[in-house]
Protein backbone atom coordinates (compact mmCIF):
# COMPACT_ATOMS: atom_id res chain seq x y z
CA UNK A 1 0.00 0.00 0.00
CA UNK A 2 1.46 3.35 -0.91
CA UNK A 3 0.71 7.17 0.53
CA UNK A 4 -2.70 8.61 -0.51
CA UNK A 5 -1.95 12.20 -1.86
CA UNK A 6 -5.12 13.71 0.12
CA UNK A 7 -2.97 12.11 3.16
CA UNK A 8 -0.12 14.62 2.29
CA UNK A 9 -1.92 17.37 0.61
CA UNK A 10 -3.75 19.82 2.88
CA UNK A 11 -5.46 21.24 0.19
CA UNK A 12 -5.99 20.43 -3.42
CA UNK A 13 -8.07 22.15 -5.62
CA UNK A 14 -9.08 23.95 -9.09
CA UNK A 15 -9.81 27.04 -10.20
CA UNK A 16 -10.36 29.21 -13.39
CA UNK A 17 -7.07 30.38 -14.50
CA UNK A 18 -9.81 32.76 -17.28
CA UNK A 19 -11.57 31.44 -19.56
CA UNK A 20 -9.19 29.23 -21.28
CA UNK A 21 -7.15 27.81 -18.35
CA UNK A 22 -7.43 25.65 -15.31
CA UNK A 23 -5.42 25.64 -12.30
CA UNK A 24 -4.98 22.85 -9.93
CA UNK A 25 -3.54 23.54 -6.91
CA UNK A 26 -1.66 20.92 -4.58
CA UNK A 27 -0.64 22.62 -1.29
CA UNK A 28 1.38 19.96 1.19
CA UNK A 29 0.45 19.53 5.11
CA UNK A 30 4.99 20.17 5.21
CA UNK A 31 7.76 20.47 4.07
CA UNK A 32 9.33 16.84 3.95
CA UNK A 33 6.54 15.60 1.56
CA UNK A 34 6.27 18.42 -0.81
CA UNK A 35 10.77 17.75 -0.98
CA UNK A 36 9.84 13.75 -1.54
CA UNK A 37 7.15 14.54 -3.80
CA UNK A 38 8.85 17.29 -5.53
CA UNK A 39 12.58 15.21 -5.85
CA UNK A 40 11.10 12.09 -6.59
CA UNK A 41 9.38 14.12 -9.87
CA UNK A 42 5.81 11.88 -9.10
CA UNK A 43 3.61 15.06 -10.11
CA UNK A 44 4.79 15.09 -13.67
CA UNK A 45 2.86 15.48 -17.36
CA UNK A 46 2.50 11.88 -17.53
CA UNK A 47 0.54 11.20 -14.40
CA UNK A 48 -1.83 14.19 -15.29
CA UNK A 49 -2.40 12.93 -18.71
CA UNK A 50 -2.89 9.71 -17.90
CA UNK A 51 -5.56 10.70 -15.20
CA UNK A 52 -7.53 13.52 -16.98
CA UNK A 53 -7.29 11.46 -20.03
CA UNK A 54 -5.45 14.33 -21.82
CA UNK A 55 -2.81 14.48 -24.19
CA UNK A 56 0.18 15.98 -22.62
CA UNK A 57 0.44 18.99 -25.08
CA UNK A 58 -2.82 20.17 -22.98
CA UNK A 59 -1.16 20.48 -19.78
CA UNK A 60 0.76 23.81 -20.40
CA UNK A 61 2.97 23.69 -16.89
CA UNK A 62 3.71 22.45 -13.77
CA UNK A 63 5.38 24.16 -11.30
CA UNK A 64 6.78 23.78 -8.07
CA UNK A 65 6.26 26.79 -5.88
CA UNK A 66 9.04 26.27 -3.05
CA UNK A 67 8.24 29.28 -1.04
CA UNK A 68 4.62 27.49 -1.10
CA UNK A 69 5.55 23.88 -0.77
CA UNK A 70 2.93 23.50 -3.74
CA UNK A 71 2.77 22.26 -7.13
CA UNK A 72 0.63 24.26 -9.78
CA UNK A 73 -0.48 22.65 -13.11
CA UNK A 74 -2.25 24.68 -15.64
CA UNK A 75 -4.58 22.69 -18.14
CA UNK A 76 -5.95 24.02 -20.96
CA UNK A 77 -9.60 24.08 -20.59
CA UNK A 78 -11.62 21.25 -22.73
CA UNK A 79 -14.48 23.86 -23.60
CA UNK A 80 -14.57 27.96 -22.85
CA UNK A 81 -15.59 28.68 -19.74
CA UNK A 82 -19.15 29.88 -19.43
CA UNK A 83 -19.76 28.25 -22.96
CA UNK A 84 -22.38 26.06 -24.47
CA UNK A 85 -21.70 22.56 -22.68
CA UNK A 86 -19.73 23.79 -19.97
CA UNK A 87 -20.38 21.96 -16.28
CA UNK A 88 -18.37 23.76 -14.06
CA UNK A 89 -18.18 28.15 -15.20
CA UNK A 90 -15.62 28.25 -12.27
CA UNK A 91 -13.33 25.30 -12.60
CA UNK A 92 -13.73 24.60 -8.93
CA UNK A 93 -14.80 21.04 -9.36
CA UNK A 94 -12.00 19.73 -11.51
CA UNK A 95 -9.74 18.55 -8.96
CA UNK A 96 -11.51 15.11 -8.38
CA UNK A 97 -8.83 12.94 -10.55
CA UNK A 98 -6.30 13.97 -8.20
CA UNK A 99 -7.85 12.79 -5.19
CA UNK A 100 -7.13 9.29 -6.23
CA UNK A 101 -3.94 9.77 -6.72
CA UNK A 102 -1.43 6.72 -4.86
CA UNK A 103 2.09 6.47 -4.35
CA UNK A 104 4.01 3.48 -3.57
CA UNK A 105 7.55 3.53 -2.19
CA UNK A 106 7.02 6.54 -0.11
CA UNK A 107 6.20 5.87 3.50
Amino acid sequence: MGVKLTDIAAVIRSKNSGPYELTLDIIFKDREWYEKIKEAGLINRSLISRIYGLPEEKILDIIEFDPAGAIKINLKRPIVSGDIGDTDIYGAQQHGPLLGIEFSGLD
